[in-house]
């Protein structure tokens, strides 16, 4: 990704502001859009699969211990990208110190974000957790608007207060409401807000301390995986999980070790996935889909797992998708004005 200073691009839009060569700019354009809209195909997958694997290892078999998943799923997620490296088929940058100092601020709000995450999935069921969510696209462009001087339109604003509606609309009216569940899932929309703004700038950052002058995906991959298996060792302790560990026989289960491996993997592909999208789109674009491809999901959690539900939370759930569509078409509208 260019300089913000050199290139002017503008990641929401993910296009060239401005080029010497109008042809050229022509294709830049359709190749970036095209790349934006695969990684974002990408990213719905993978975020996806993630989810409805996390809530089958965490409710179905009952693991008390999302830290340790989070961490195991990590250390796959590190074994891949370093064997790939090795090999030579992927390239990642050494891991310096000076590089891990700008990125550490980063990592640590990506594992409290993982950590939440798991959390919630514990208490909430998957529609829920989908339409909390929503929350997270009004703190992501209210922050866009305060760090990077992004204007939203008033319909912008409209769809986001929809979003706001049909999160505590779906709250009233969710048969299974639990409040410890809720309360991490409030957390959590706050880290993923600052997490994709945060990113943002620190992409830029850190590919000056770069030997290479540059940070793809795969290092980013690299790099905040590694930096959160440390940190996730230290809160396995503080959250008391190595007792649990050494207690529970579902680590004895050949099935368990095959669901959370895949978990890794799953891990693995969303971390690549949604930097490679927010490379190419914006914080609040990269939320707001992070939320849509999570309504048809919920449909797919309240059958897997047997999720009592009514009318008027299901209407909150449809509330909640037509906000989002709503936002999308104001986003399109605002950026064919700029």
């Amino acid at each position: 990704m260019k300089s913000h200073e050199n290139d002017e691009i503008d990641l929401e839009d993910g296009k060239l502001e401005k080029d010497k060569d109008r042809p050229i700019r022509s294709k830049g354009v359709v190749r970036i859009q095209n790349e934006a809209l695969l990684s974002g195909l990408a990213y719905c997958i993978s975020s996806c699969s993630m989810i409805l694997v996390n809530k089958y290892v965490l409710s179905s078999y009952d693991f008390n211990a999302g830290i340790s998943l989070m961490l195991y799923q990590n250390f796959i997620s590190v074994i891949i990208v370093s064997t790939l490296s090795f090999l030579g088929v992927i390239s990642t940058e050494p891991l310096t110190w000076r590089l891990i100092k700008v990125w550490l601020p980063v990592n640590f709000i990506f594992v409290g974000m993982l950590v939440t995450s798991m959390f919630s999935l514990k208490y909430i069921n998957v529609a829920m957790v989908t339409i909390l969510k929503n929350v997270t696209n009004v703190i992501t462009a209210v922050g866009e608007m305060y760090l990077f001087q992004k204007d939203h339109d008033s319909r912008v604003w409209a769809a986001l207060f929809l979003m706001i509606i049909s999160a505590i609309s779906g709250g009233i009216t969710d048969l299974s409401f639990h409040a410890v569940g809720y309360a991490w899932q409030i957390i959590n929309c706050f880290l993923t807000a600052s997490y994709s703004l945060t990113l943002r700038r620190v992409m830029d950052t850190a590919k000056h301390v770069t030997k290479s002058g540059n940070l793809n995906e795969f290092s980013m991959v690299m790099l905040n995986n590694t930096l959160s298996l440390p940190l996730g060792l230290i809160l396995i302790f503080v959250f008391n999980e190595v007792d649990y560990l050494s207690r529970t026989p579902l680590l004895r289960l050949p099935t368990f070790w095959f669901v959370v491996t895949l978990s890794g993997f799953l891990g693995l592909a969303i971390s690549f996935t949604s930097m490679w999208f927010l490379h190419q789109t914006g914080a609040t674009t990269y939320s707001l889909v992070g939320s849509l491809n999570k309504i048809p999901l919920s449909v797919a959690g309240i059958l897997l797992f047997h999720v009592p539900t009514s009318l008027q939370n299901s209407a909150s759930i449809l509330f909640g998708l037509l906000a989002g569509v709503f936002f999308a078409r104001a986003k399109m509208r605002e950026r064919s004005q700029s």
